[in-house]
């Protein structure tokens, strides 16, 4: 399937987006034999693509769960030079963190490769529920479940409604069941009815489990578990709502409707008459 040239490069790991980009730009690239050009398209499973004198090919997908510790940013690089999630997986290919855990929040995260794959597992139309491990400063007083099952407002608008369980007789251990990836939402939703989180740990993601995988370990994902993945984006997307035209028939369609309208309209007052 063709595609653009510079996103083909970025996916082999040649370079990143903007710098194959670069190197299109300075003629380091030829497609079969040709000197490529800047926003050109080409088919990294039927054309003979080179950088710099190397072949290159079309990088296997990799689709990676990691069990991510707490102190690790989220992340491909970082500019303070602290640690990132990188730092904990070995993988020839560029892979890259599907959406963010904060820094203090630990648990499964997902890596990929694939721009397509990752698009439906963060992008907010999908859906895909996330499930939370919270251990609380207090105890979660019956009336704060409620609200966070029904939805909250903070301060950057309403949350959706939440699933709840409660897993110890403290009530201070809950597990909460998302779909949003608001800055730091999960924290934010306990702190607002008293109850504040003083750890978090992510457990699900869609159809996955974090199971037995040792902190700051990863395993690679089975294909039957990417495929339930993607299933699960396509169950959980909404149709778009189409949108009731404005105005009256007859000023949608002219003198004629018009006119038509007002006999309709008469007709229908001499019969409520």
């Amino acid at each position: 399937m063709k595609q653009r040239l510079h996103k083909i490069l970025a996916s082999a790991g040649v370079a990143s987006r903007r710098k194959a980009e670069q190197l299109i730009a300075e003629g380091r690239v030829q497609v079969n034999g040709e000197t490529a050009k800047v926003g050109d398209f080409s088919d990294p499973d039927t054309d003979d693509i080179v950088a710099d004198g190397n072949q290159v090919s079309a990088e296997q997908k990799r689709y990676l769960l990691l069990n991510k510790p707490t102190g690790y940013v989220t992340t491909v690089t970082d500019p303070h030079g602290r640690p990132t999630v990188m730092d904990l997986v070995d993988v020839r290919e560029r892979v890259y963190p599907i959406g963010r855990l904060d820094t203090d929040t630990e648990g499964l995260l997902l890596l990929t490769n694939d721009g397509n794959f990752s698009q439906r597992m963060a992008h907010p139309r999908f859906e895909i529920e996330k499930t939370y491990r919270a251990e609380l400063r207090s105890s979660l007083s019956p009336e704060g479940e409620m609200l966070l099952v029904r939805g909250i407002r903070l301060e950057d608008g309403p949350t959706a409604p939440a699933q709840l369980r409660v897993v110890s007789k403290r009530r201070r251990r809950v597990d909460i069941t998302i779909h949003e990836g608001r800055n730091r939402i999960v924290r934010r939703m306990f702190a607002s009815v008293g109850s504040p989180v003083t750890r978090l740990r992510r457990i699900s993601f869609g159809t996955l489990n974090l199971d037995d995988v040792p902190k700051g370990r990863w395993r690679e994902l089975q294909g039957k578990e990417v495929d339930a993945l993607l299933k699960l984006a396509a169950e959980m997307v909404r149709p778009k709502r189409r949108q009731r035209p404005t105005g009256s028939v007859g000023e949608r369609g002219g003198g004629g409707n018009r006119a038509s309208g007002t006999r309709r309209r008469a007709t229908s007052g001499a019969r409520r008459s």
